[in-house]
């Protein structure tokens, strides 16, 4: 459910900030006050399209937040899970930004997303309801995904299976038209791959090879000179004949250890040249070492040339280092062990394919008959929600219009689609199609009365949709939105005093006029500020004693209906 909406700066709003609560919250206002650009705010929060047309006039950018509570077990929740964002504390807050120049600045508990990520968070929390808008009730191509969320588990289980062999299906499709359409280019494709794999495994290559080749090869180009560095640091160390500079050092350091006890001075100096003594010794052990392992190999420097060369030219082809070309190794080798195993399949692939649609048409033919019969109860459960709604004449009907013979779609063999017949006599029409807009209203909302609970969202807005109605339709219309808030969140527009009265909360939006500035304001009502707004909605202006009475009792009639 919405917990805080805060906007800044959209349309003629400057800045309100609103907490709502569960149940029926009921939002009502004078033409022109700001009432649908509250569910605008709520709308774009949820991925809806925005314009820099939608800042007010003078502001640099609209700004909008929204804070949500869901169940922990919630398929917002999952959807989170699913792109990575965090909801450690049981809440999401959903950030918009949208500046002057047409930039979007979209975050999900501050984790920057795109609009298409928003949008799909978005339809999870809320269902927009509007006089024109009546979302993916009004589209054909959603009506199937309906209908199955209203039969749940049963249809779920046997579509999972279904959605198995179906993405089984479209692979052998494609390879059959593969093998039939172009046999030429898949054995040519597979002749590539085996040739690259058999290169690059015929290189034998290791990890670091081309570091230490690189080295090696170094040493012996630069042989003479490495060879004459040693021996020349050899001969400076030991010196010739006459002269050694390591003895020298050596006779400097017997000479300070014969008076280091009498000073400290005397015992650093004597330490410092132990230490330089050992040190050159050690140095010209290991040059002496060195020496002896010197060897120039040209044979083996052709070698590691020519090994390098196969590395540089295998870098060219497959990647620009050895850990790219085995990388690119290990992938090939998967794609040339699957297309050689759907190759030494090809000649039964007709037959695997055929068999697969078999599968698919049971399960297909499962799935319709699940159904049809799950389609008879719900037309059943909504011809009493229009009766209730005084459209007792009304009929509606799920149509079935199978696909043609192996045809098969992600969803199973037929299409589903919604349709309505007002009167007797005049036909089933698409729900798209109807023109009254009473009528449609009362339909939209028979069908989310039956749907809400399927469809997993948790905040429902209705946006002016009762009207065209007035009298006992409108009070039956304002039942059946207390009654679907009973278990969801309800935030509903409306101009009918039967609505508002049966709401759990009331807010009021009006709009002031500010240094020439036009600013929307909102305010929750109390009891006795209830009724004489009721009594604006019932009588106009002019506000009576025997308006408010009425008004007092619609309230307290309603409060009877909600606690009955």
């Amino acid at each position: 459910m919405l917990q805080e909406l805060n906007i800044k700066n959209l349309a003629i709003i400057d800045h309100i900030e609103v907490n709502f609560e569960d149940h029926m919250t009921v939002l009502t206002g004078e033409t022109g006050a700001g009432k649908s650009i509250v569910m605008d705010a709520i709308g774009l929060l949820a991925g809806g399209r925005g314009s820099k047309s939608l800042i007010r006039s003078g502001a640099d950018k609209l700004v909008l937040q929204g804070q949500f509570i869901f169940p922990a077990d919630g398929l917002t929740y999952r959807l989170l899970d699913e792109l990575g964002i965090d909801h450690d504390d049981g809440s999401v807050i959903l950030q918009r930004e949208i500046t002057q120049n047409g930039r979007n600045v979209c975050r999900v508990n501050g984790m920057l997303v795109n609009t298409n990520t928003l949008k799909r968070i978005g339809q999870t929390i809320v269902d927009i309801e509007g006089q024109h808008d009546h979302q993916e009730l009004l589209q054909p191509e959603r009506h199937l995904h309906l209908l199955d969320e209203f039969i749940g588990k049963p249809i779920k289980t046997i579509l999972e299976s279904y959605q198995h062999y179906y993405r089984r299906f479209k692979k052998l499709k494609q390879l059959v038209e593969d093998k039939n359409n172009n046999q030429q280019q898949w054995a040519q494709h597979i002749d590539m791959l085996q040739f690259q794999v058999n290169e690059i495994n015929a290189a034998e290559l290791q990890p670091n090879e081309e570091d230490e080749l690189v080295k090696e090869r170094d040493q012996l180009l630069n042989h003479q000179k490495i060879s004459d560095a040693l021996k020349g640091s050899f001969v400076q160390i030991n010196g010739d004949e006459t002269i050694s500079p390591l003895d020298m050092i050596g006779d400097a350091m017997n000479s300070m250890q014969s008076i280091e006890q009498y000073d400290d001075s005397y015992q650093a100096i004597s330490e410092d040249l132990q230490n330089a003594y050992y040190a050159l010794q050690d140095a010209s052990n290991q040059i002496s070492r060195e020496t002896d392992l010197q060897e120039f190999d040209e044979n083996r420097l052709a070698d590691i040339e020519a090994r390098l060369d196969l590395i540089y030219q295998l870098k060219r082809k497959y990647g620009d280092s050895i850990e790219k070309i085995l990388n690119y190794y290990q992938k090939i080798s998967k794609e040339l062990k699957q297309t050689e195993a759907d190759q030494s399949d090809s000649n039964d692939l007709d037959e695997q394919l055929l068999t697969v649609e078999t599968k698919l048409q049971q399960l297909g033919e499962q799935m319709s008959s699940l159904r049809h019969q799950s389609a008879v109860k719900l037309e059943g459960r909504i011809h009493q929600q229009l009766a209730d709604l005084y459209m007792e004449q009304t009929r509606f009907e799920v149509s079935f219009t199978p696909n043609a013979t192996h045809h098969f779609t992600s969803n199973g063999i037929e299409a589903v689609a919604f349709y309505i017949q007002t009167n007797p006599g005049e036909g089933f029409h698409e729900l798209a199609k109807i023109a009254s807009g009473g009528e449609l209203s009362r339909i939209m909302l028979a069908l989310k009365t039956i749907f809400v609970s399927a469809q997993g969202v948790t905040s429902i807005i209705f946006d002016e949709v009762d009207t065209g109605v007035s009298g006992r339709v409108a009070q039956a219309m304002a039942e059946k939105i207390s009654a679907i808030a009973e278990t969801e969140q309800v935030l509903c527009i409306t101009h009918l005093p039967q609505v508002a009265a049966i709401g759990d909360h009331h807010y009021f939006i009006g709009k002031q006029v500010i240094n020439n500035r036009t600013k929307t304001t909102i305010q929750k009502l109390d009891h006795d500020q209830q009724v004489t707004e009721l009594s604006r909605m019932l009588a106009g202006k002019k506000v009576t004693k025997l308006t408010l009475e009425h008004a007092d009792e619609m309230l307290k009639m309603a409060s009877e209906k909600k606690h009955v």
